[in-house]
């Protein structure tokens, strides 16, 4: 039996990790908590730290692994035995946990439940602030694109004890934890890439006045601002040309009874965006030419974006 609480933090490879912890500090009003053995960890406000950077060394820049917090009545043992009886490969973790990886290589980190002292268990406003005005709430969710979906759905619902939420047609899914409608959500492109990470903002005006700032550094939106269907959520998508990703701002999420049953929404406008219009090609891709399209509006100017080279 394995049973997760929440999702704790994303580790991210990184060309210089001194360049992008003041980068994603700057940007996002994040504040960098300890650096140890070449690793920056970073938080949106108050939690220990919710992004960790990391030398590439020799790999891609980009989103290496997620790592989840067990229930606190889930040992590490209980999770070790129930990923091995599913056939997963599981090594002792850098932090005390547990690493494996999903069928597309994604990794992923498993940590013990952590006791939170009675402020902690406050409601984030009641709590004084440790992080700086305008940052986001917390780190809410991470999506993939993959080449195998029914694989990952697999992994992810039967070897982690996630809850499908939602479906987006056949080439969607949307997983939940707790009531918060989903912390990992799956896209079949045909192809595996780390899509996006996602932070929480109290509302749209916060999202707004932090896209102000992304805007005055040089970032732009990929796609956005949204109110997806599935989910509900106001949401943007900011390109982060480096770490081969996205970062999308949200708030407004929808939560679901611990008995809902899930939804197959149509794959068209409406389950995407109910305000219009879908997401460019670029959006899905992390080559050159998808890069320059947005950057340049191209598709907006009547430049379409051609096929992806093989």
């Amino acid at each position: 039996m394995i049973r997760l609480a929440r999702i704790d933090h994303v580790r991210i490879r990184v060309a210089d990790p001194d360049e992008a912890a003041a980068r994603w500090c700057r940007q996002f009003g994040l504040v960098e908590r300890v650096r140890g053995d070449g690793i920056a960890h970073l938080a949106c406000d108050d939690e220990p730290y919710c992004i960790e950077l990391a030398a590439a060394d020799e790999l891609v820049p980009g989103i290496e692994r997620v790592a989840y917090e067990l229930h606190p009545d889930c040992s590490l043992a209980d999770a070790r035995a129930h990923l091995e009886a599913a056939g997963v490969s599981v090594a002792d973790g850098e932090q005390g946990g547990l690493v494996c990886a999903d069928p597309d290589g994604n990794g992923v980190e498993l940590l013990p439940a952590r006791p939170r002292t009675g402020r902690e268990r406050y409601v984030q406003h009641a709590r004084p602030a440790a992080g700086l005005p305008g940052a986001p709430r917390k780190l809410g969710h991470v999506n993939f694109l993959t080449g195998d979906l029914d694989a990952q759905i697999r992994f992810y619902t039967e070897g982690l004890g996630m809850r499908v939420s939602d479906r987006l047609g056949d080439v969607g899914v949307w997983m939940r934890i707790t009531s918060e409608h989903h912390v990992m959500a799956l896209v079949g492109t045909g192809e595996a890439h780390p899509h996006h990470l996602a932070f929480e903002y109290v509302d749209i005006g916060a999202i707004v006045a932090a896209l102000d700032h992304l805007a005055r550094d040089g970032r732009w939106l990929g796609w956005g601002p949204v109110r997806h269907g599935i989910a509900g959520n106001i949401a943007a998508y900011v390109r982060i040309v480096e770490e081969e990703c996205f970062v999308e701002l949200f708030c407004d999420m929808e939560h679901v009874a611990d008995d809902h049953e899930p939804r197959v929404y149509p794959d068209d406008r409406f389950s995407s965006n109910t305000w219009g219009p879908l997401p460019p090609r670029s959006y899905f891709r992390f080559d050159a030419a998808a890069i320059e399209s947005e950057r340049e509006s191209l598709e907006t100017r009547g430049v379409q974006l051609a096929p992806a080279e093989e």
